[in-house]
């Protein structure tokens, strides 16, 4: 099967990058990112966002039925919408005195003004909006300035858009506590799979050298080969892509069938980002997605947020090191990078250092956090996914009820034993099971819902080997 990855250089000329007409510098701000899957927004009420430490409220406008993000904060008394409510007409509205705002940031209602009075038509009670765009399930919001939003590329995942009905696609995100551009460096380096990942989705067994090649490069990113490699009787051809500021993605093609990896990393604030991770699998035969489908996205998040944490701590730990040592302009002496292994880590840093591409400045990384809250997923995931905890509050129901039941099937057994006269083995054994029963499935229940508010301390790759 042929890699038919459009390289950089096929972006119509109709669109223009991101990150600014600087040659020599990358704006942050001059692109676009995803906030949300759709999915996992709610219509009824507003939504807080943070992207380059700017607040952002998302919220649904039934008046236009679209997304609008505006900036977290009320012109009147700077109080944060989000905490605010749609009011029945539409209109998003301030929590702290009752302005209303419409889809467009304009205000539509003081309800202190006077009667005949029209302080809302001042510039001064708008609120500041941002663009937005709905791609392939992602709600994107543009940072800069909004008159180039139209015209700067959505970074979707390309192959979707040619054959979207042959794809099956999995995907996940979570807050994860450290740098966007940590993240991507992450992402980028394929061999820290069969260690860091060991018995998640990696094998120790499987590490070997891999030789990467840099084809194209520059403010726009780049695209690079791995060397080929046969399987079986069949050749296995990888590509990686970085399209800055946010999305990293391999390519793996084979007869099998073709596999993406696709990671956008948004920058929330200095030492935290949103990853949304993105599977998209493409088979000759329709049986493995309809396996893929079979299970529920809940279901997925769950083991995908362990593979997030198998390496969550050494990275929130490792980009404090780095900065330490200078950072970025400083890696090539921080690092020790010998193998081709390293070639797309090496890349992203040249880019950072050529481009000047620091979202934060020199602002410094916040003090580390303890290994509680680096573990935690209630915060960081389950909160903010509507299949998640739609998932949680019915476990957490059903727990109850297993509960419920076993303590009133042990409180009743005398007293059933006395109203019908049960002395055989096999009644005893029923008035046993059933508590018994019911208490064993209030206990896995009870695993089961940890696992959406916290991971594992210990990371399968420590654990001894059976």
């Amino acid at each position: 099967m042929l890699n038919t990855e459009p390289k950089l250089s096929d972006i119509p000329t109709d669109e223009i990058l991101p990150g600014g007409s600087d040659p020599n510098d990358f704006d942050f701000n001059e692109a676009w990112y995803p906030t949300h899957y759709v999915q996992d927004l709610d219509k009824s009420k507003p939504t807080p966002f943070t992207l380059l430490g700017r607040d952002l409220v998302i919220w649904w406008d039934k008046l236009t039925e679209s997304w609008k993000i505006f900036s977290d904060e009320c012109p009147h008394r700077l109080a944060r919408l989000s905490e605010g409510r749609i009011s029945d007409d539409g209109l998003l509205e301030c929590p702290y005195h009752g302005w209303a705002f419409s889809g467009d940031g304009s205000c539509q209602r003081i309800p202190q003004q006077v009667e005949g009075g029209a302080a809302e038509n001042s510039k001064r009670a708008c609120v500041g909006s941002l663009p937005t765009i709905e791609r392939q399930g992602l709600l994107f919001v543009y940072g800069g300035n909004p008159e180039n939003a139209a015209k700067t590329k959505v970074p979707i995942i390309e192959p979707l858009e040619e054959s979207p009905e042959d794809w099956v696609v999995i995907n996940t995100f979570r807050d994860v506590p450290y740098d966007a551009l940590t993240l991507l460096e992450n992402i980028l380096d394929p061999s820290h799979i069969s260690f860091t990942h060991h018995r998640t989705v990696g094998n120790r067994a499987n590490a070997a050298p891999i030789e990467l090649e840099v084809v194209e490069s520059g403010k726009h990113g780049f695209y690079g080969t791995w060397k080929e490699e046969q399987k079986q009787d069949e050749f296995v051809k990888r590509s990686t892509t970085f399209v800055p500021p946010s999305l990293a993605m391999h390519d793996i093609s084979q007869q099998r069938g073709r596999i993406l990896t696709v990671v956008y990393a948004t920058p929330i604030r200095k030492g935290e980002c949103r990853l949304f991770a993105r599977f998209p699998f493409k088979f000759p035969n329709k049986l493995p997605s309809l396996f893929i489908n079979l299970r529920p996205r809940w279901y997925y998040h769950i083991g995908q947020n362990g593979v997030l944490e198998d390496d969550q701590i050494f990275l929130h730990y490792q980009e404090r090191y780095l900065e330490a040592k200078g950072g970025s302009p400083n890696f090539s002496k921080a690092f020790y990078l010998p193998t081709k292994a390293d070639t797309f880590v090496f890349e992203l840093h040249q880019w950072v250092n050529q481009y000047n591409a620091k979202p934060f400045g020199d602002e410094s990384l916040p003090t580390p956090l303890s290994q509680e809250r680096l573990l935690e997923r209630y915060y960081s995931h389950t909160v903010n996914c509507a299949s998640c905890r739609n998932a949680l509050a019915k476990i957490q129901q059903l727990q109850l009820w297993c509960g419920a039941i076993a303590l009133v099937t042990l409180a009743s057994t005398p007293l059933v034993s006395l109203l019908f006269d049960i002395k055989s083995v096999l009644g005893a054994m029923i008035l046993t099971v059933i508590p018994l029963g019911f208490a064993i499935a209030w206990l896995r229940l009870g695993k089961l819902v940890n696992q959406f508010y916290e991971g594992r301390v210990v990371p399968p790759r420590n654990l001894p080997e059976k």
